[in-house]
């Protein structure tokens, strides 16, 4: 048979360049021995949850630490499955959480020197593939339709063996040429097949970067590499796209193991050393005592944007999925407080090889202690940012006063005291903390402990002396001075001498005056919340507090 006229038949483009022109076009990239290059290559389709941060972190992580390239790919050759905005909603996403990447779709870059980023964008180079393949005797046209494929895998099912198309099931591996060329004057649709030379016989030894020692069974599978539409299956399009992008690390999930002879496979017959491969484990959970795989139906946590929406402080999702990545990073953060996780020598080879237990009570922790460590600004841009997407037009309205919610931050957040706040995981969780800051959102539980002679008085008589000049100790001493006009004693140590001879003690009395002025029992330094709020608020709610 002619395979040279037959691959021109099939792939009679006649602008495609002799493949070994596509080694100069994209030529070995110039770096250091151990940098390793890296991509996040997801399809469009607008949906990246925590299990691609998770990776592409991995990537990130990899790439950076080596002083190599992160980039960005996009598998598009399923048209159907694409979604407008998908892409710039990947690097938006992954901006939120600090990784950026160096080179890609969408990414203005100076070293985007290996594109088009797009595989439908590519398709003239793997067509050029195809057809050298077809000249060489490596691949074919097959013409089987949808029913005949499900006939043979119904046989097959029925005599327990491996589904697929391969040996006696590949019905058009050996077809005549003049029943090939039969088929194409009768203008049946085709596809391109690999014609493997692999054997379910023979067993491949492999080092995955992460699991270690791998050993796989050979690919004998006659796997599509051109789809009837001219594109190129998935497969076939990472083995060229990551070879000439010259990537040299390919972190992925352990679901891709099952195909990983198949890949091997079509690196050896394209000629191309294939990049280390890295399976990572799943993400799992514990639910009612055993662990599971994080689900997108079960489980919201498993989207990014609950994290988003939620106000997840960013550098804390990194640092908490860091601690999964690596085992001995929280110890290495533990004994770093201060110092920025990018500065951790993150290693491929640590990556659990088992499932990583993901606990949502654990990124809580580690995000309180990330928040307690911003600055009063910090915080601001922090909670703002998350107001301009998600908050309410009275919180963005609030937020206009940048001066007066600093103000606010530095009481509530304990910044510049002598002990943080640690309390606050969630951005949504502190945006709603200083609501009673504002009129239009305070919504005061008056929840006294004392009847409303006593209230009265106490607010009455508080009314008349403050003054929002005082300083604390000043302000404390005319609460003292209320106390035994309400039968409540001025000194902590006078009630526990002789408990039964008050109603309670000055605590108590600063408590009506916090329920009135915050709305609750418990808040930060009082003087210095009437202090924020004005003489005018302060005693507008102080009168508003009485019963």
């Amino acid at each position: 048979m002619d395979m040279k006229k037959l691959a021109s038949v099939l792939i009679p483009d006649d602008d495609l360049l002799p493949v070994e022109e596509y080694e100069k076009i994209y030529p070995e990239r110039e770096r250091a021995p151990k940098a390793e290059v890296t991509r996040l290559a997801p399809s469009p389709t607008g949906f990246i949850h925590l299990g691609n941060l998770y990776s592409a972190l991995a990537d990130e992580r990899s790439a950076h630490t080596t002083d190599g390239v992160f980039y960005l790919r996009i598998e598009d050759t399923d048209e159907k499955r694409k979604v407008e905005g998908a892409v710039e909603s990947v690097i938006r996403s992954l901006n939120y959480f600090g990784l950026c990447f160096d080179e890609g779709a969408e990414i203005d870059s100076p070293l985007n020197k290996y594109g088009p980023y797009y595989q439908r964008r590519r398709a003239k180079i793997y067509r050029a593939f195809v057809k050298n393949l077809i000249e060489k005797g490596l691949a074919y046209p097959c013409f089987c339709t949808e029913s005949e494929l499900d006939s043979v895998r119904d046989e097959q099912t029925s005599q327990k063996k491996t589904t697929g198309y391969y040996g006696e099931y590949a019905k058009c591996r050996n077809l005549s040429e003049e029943k090939i060329y039969e088929n194409l004057n009768a203008g049946k649709k085709f596809v391109i097949r690999l014609k493997s030379h692999g054997s379910i016989e023979n067993k491949i030894a492999f080092r995955d970067a992460i699991k270690g020692e791998v050993t796989v069974t050979e690919n004998d599978q006659d796997v599509v590499i051109l789809k009837s539409d001219g594109i190129p299956t998935y497969h076939f399009a990472h083995a060229i796209d990551d070879h000439f992008m010259r990537t040299t690390l390919v972190i992925r999930g352990e679901e891709w193991l099952s195909s990983l002879p198949v890949h091997l496979e079509l690196h050896k017959v394209l000629g191309f050393k294939p990049p280390r491969y890295a399976h990572t484990s799943s993400l799992m959970k514990m639910d009612g005592g055993t662990k599971r795989k994080l689900s997108k139906r079960k489980d919201p946590e498993l989207s990014l944007d609950y994290y988003r929406k939620a106000g997840y402080f960013p550098t804390a999702v990194v640092k908490y999925l860091m601690t999964l990545l690596n085992s001995d990073f929280e110890e290495w953060s533990l004994k770093n407080p201060d110092k920025d996780y990018r500065e951790f020598k993150f290693r491929i080879e640590k990556m659990s090889r088992s499932g990583a237990l993901f606990d949502l009570d654990k990124l809580n922790d580690v995000s309180k202690t990330e928040i307690s460590k911003l600055s009063a600004e910090e915080c601001f841009d922090f909670l703002d940012n998350w107001v301009k997407e998600f908050g309410s037009e009275a919180d963005k309205a609030h937020f206009k006063d940048k001066e007066y919610i600093i103000k606010v931050l530095e009481l509530i957040m304990g910044i510049g005291g002598k002990k943080r706040r640690k309390d606050i995981e969630r951005g949504e969780q502190g945006v709603r903390l200083i609501d009673y800051f504002f009129e239009d959102s305070f919504a005061p539980e008056y929840s006294y402990r004392y009847d409303a002679e006593t209230v009265n008085t106490v607010l009455g008589e508080f009314i008349k002396t403050y003054d929002p000049a005082d300083d604390n100790s000043a302000w404390f001493a005319k609460v003292k001075a209320i106390a035994p006009k309400v039968g409540f004693a001025s000194e902590t140590s006078e009630y526990k001498a002789n408990p039964d001879a008050f109603k309670g003690n000055v605590s108590d009395v600063a408590e009506i005056l916090r329920i009135a002025v915050a709305g609750t029992p418990n808040s930060p330094d009082l003087c210095t919340i009437m202090r924020i709020l004005g003489k005018e608020r302060s005693v507008s709610r102080l009168q508003a507090g009485m019963r």
